[in-house]
């Protein structure tokens, strides 16, 4: 896929955009559309499923990003922001609950509206734009439907998963966070399972690329091992890689008790 291409992001683009995603302007303008909605009916309760996707105006995205979220979803982050952003959250409307009429079709059209302008509104403050309440709300699901599908030995189901949730973090500019690291290795490890080991050595490639800027960390040593271990198997220059191993091995305590980056991934409490 997109994400596991070594060239999808060179290293001059991604210390741009870890650069951006320190502090940045909005990086471009990012809309957020209402493709679908559906009415569920479990055992006792009944609820919408609204499915949105997070499009990057004036860019054609060939794989779009794409989360499911009912009413009650909303409801929380909305009450979140509002506890912590008190002042900026004033002037942002939130469609309230009914008591009757939840489920016609002219109710859903308005209330998909209303949370497209939502969401567009709180993308477009800088301080709500870059809090963690608002950035986990697209993908911290998908990070731990992922990591639980990676752990029972899903890698197929498992890679869509991290897929979609580094296309999201992607588009929300959030290309140098923990989270983003973690979705690489998930990637990594995935792609390594089912047998495609470019794209797994792509991952890694972007990872280190992205550790470049950090001293320490401890994705690296995992990252590092893997990456000797497939460009190996693909037949790419493993040197770099190697000579950063040995630095770590010298610098810090035995590098023979470092975790895999499956154990790592495994071992990641996502809160």
């Amino acid at each position: 896929g997109a994400a596991g291409r070594p060239g999808s992001l060179l290293s001059r683009q991604l210390q741009e955009l870890w650069r951006k995603s320190r502090g940045s302007p909005a990086p471009q303008r990012l809309l957020f559309e209402v493709s679908s909605a559906s009415v569920v009916s479990e055992r006792s309760s009944k609820y919408v499923l609204y499915t949105i996707y997070l499009i990057r105006s004036g860019r054609l995205d060939r794989a779009p990003a794409a989360i499911t979220r009912r009413y009650s979803d909303f409801e929380r982050l909305n009450r979140c922001l509002r506890c912590r952003f008190g002042c900026d959250m004033a002037s942002i409307a939130f469609p309230r609950k009914r008591l009757h009429h939840n489920f016609t079709a002219e109710t859903i059209a308005k209330r998909s509206r209303a949370f497209e302008q939502f969401l567009s509104h709180l993308h477009s403050i800088a301080e709500i734009r870059r809090s963690p309440e608002f950035l986990e709300f697209f993908f911290l699901q998908d990070l731990r439907a992922a990591q639980r599908l990676t752990c029972t030995g899903m890698y197929r189901e498992a890679l869509a998963t991290w897929a979609n949730a580094y296309r999201l973090q992607e588009r929300l500019g959030v290309c140098g966070s923990g989270r983003f690291l973690l979705t690489l290795a998930g990637l990594a490890v995935c792609h390594q399972e089912l047998d495609q080991l470019g794209e797994a050595h792509g991952c890694c490639e972007q990872a280190l690329q992205l550790l470049e800027a950090q001293g320490s960390h401890p994705l690296l040593g995992p990252f590092l091992q893997a990456h000797v271990h497939l460009a190996w198997k693909v037949g790419k220059d493993k040197r770099h890689s190697e000579a950063r191993l040995q630095e770590l091995r010298e610098a810090g305590p035995a590098l023979q008790q470092q975790p895999t980056l499956k154990e790592c991934l495994i071992k990641e409490p996502l809160e």
